[in-house]
């Protein structure tokens, strides 16, 4: 297999370090807020009223209080509650939140028990649990536990982090007919920055790679991970014919309307925001990355669900590319990047970064740097993300099987 490397000289004069919460296992966060997940979604609200009210009161000691609603954990089967409870576990362990609060209810199939097995070895003094059923009063309680979370996230403090712990995650969103040309290599081109630096990629959105597959398997970096890439697409290729769909279709309005006639076209743009680097793993949905470099994760090309998954999989943050914008933000800071100036102009409350300026008085070298700037900032809690002062924080899970 052909491998391409990024650019020898690639971030040379750029910062080598940013300022990050370095945890006792020696993960990196960027972010030390406290996040509410609940095993199942008859507790969204009681979570809910958690999170706003420990938003209140915990102010100022934490950078947030969070929950992620979701409607799954009860009355799954087989690897379809795997699958929400390797998610759910991989978003406890993530080192962006300080401290996690797991909430169940009691009587559903991802009890406590069983979803402590998925996530494996965790610090207490960190990860709290609590079963709504067996309390008197479960926002008492619930409380309680967040103050213990709070004491202990405050103690962490901001300290300089190679850029090479750093992991960031791609996504494009509804493209437009500058999509393969503007934001997805700027995006691309980032990505090898941070790869020659010793950080990670990670790419998803598989039907999205369908039609552009070769030019990723061409990069693999050896037999193994060449065949792991042709299983990844062959599999996601054998559930659209599970359920009937055609393979090569462009079914999303969005991408219709924006000039994208083929799903060749899409994918070809898809691909550019992995820059030119060495494919290095595959690793499934819902679980985390394991080496440095250009991992690709396993998930759909559905927004909402693979920024979950690029999370899911150790994220920091996601770089997130739109012809169309959207006002959503995932688990991580997301970068909203426009692909047309127009864009950026029309929705200054979506967009983070204006890559149609590639088209007027910018090159390619000039951007790439600014926006490694805007992410070294974004990394090192200088500036947050649009949809993060705008409070757009939601998950969304993969569901592929039987609800009983």
């Amino acid at each position: 297999m052909a491998s391409t490397a990024p650019a020898a000289d690639a971030g040379r004069s750029q910062p080598e370090t940013f300022q990050g919460y370095v945890r006792p296992n020696g993960e990196v966060g960027i972010r030390n807020e406290l996040w509410i997940i609940n095993t199942v979604g008859c507790i969204n609200k009681t979570c809910e009223i958690l999170a706003k009210r420990g938003e209140a009161e915990l102010a100022g000691r934490v950078d947030g209080v969070y929950h992620f609603a979701h409607p799954f954990g009860c009355s799954q089967l087989g690897d379809d509650l795997k699958h929400t409870q390797k998610l759910l576990a991989s978003l406890v362990n993530h080192p962006n939140a300080g401290g996690v609060l797991v909430v169940g209810l009691g009587c559903e199939n991802n009890q406590i028990a069983s979803f402590k097995l998925a996530i494996g070895d965790y610090d207490p003094t960190r990860v709290k649990f609590m079963a709504a059923q067996e309390e008197a009063d479960e926002l008492e309680t619930g409380a309680a536990l967040l103050e213990e979370l709070a004491a202990h996230a405050e103690q962490d403090r901001r300290e300089p982090v190679p850029v090479s712990k750093l992991k960031l995650g791609l996504k494009c969103g509804g493209s437009d007919g500058l999509s393969g040309i503007t934001a997805n290599p700027l995006v691309g081109a980032v990505s090898d920055r941070l790869i020659a630096s010793g950080g990670s990629a990670i790419l998803t959105e598989v039907p999205e790679m369908f039609g552009a597959e070769t030019i990723l398997m061409n990069r693999a970096e050896d037999a193994e991970v060449f065949g792991r890439i042709v299983s990844l697409i062959n599999d996601f290729k054998a559930y659209f014919v599970r359920h009937d769909q055609e393979i090569y279709e462009n079914p999303s309005p969005g991408n219709k309307a924006g000039g994208i006639s083929t799903l060749e076209e899409k994918s070809l743009g898809c691909t550019q925001k992995g820059g030119r680097a060495t494919v290095r793993d595959v690793v499934p949905y819902g679980e985390r990355i394991r080496k440095a470099g250009l991992t690709l994760l396993e998930a759909p090309g559905n927004d909402l669900v693979s920024v979950t998954a690029l999370s899911a999989a150790g994220a920091h943050l996601v770089l997130f590319t739109t012809g169309r914008g959207t006002p959503f933000g995932g688990p991580v800071p997301t970068v909203k990047i426009s692909t047309n100036s127009e864009l950026a102009s029309r929705k200054k409350n979506w967009i983070d970064f204006d890559a149609g300026r590639l088209l007027a008085d910018r090159s390619m070298t000039a951007l790439t740097d600014e926006l490694w700037t805007q992410i070294m900032q974004l990394a090192s809690g200088e500036r947050q993300t649009l949809s993060e002062r705008n409070g757009f924080r939601e998950i969304a899970i993969f569901k592929d099987g039987v609800i009983l």
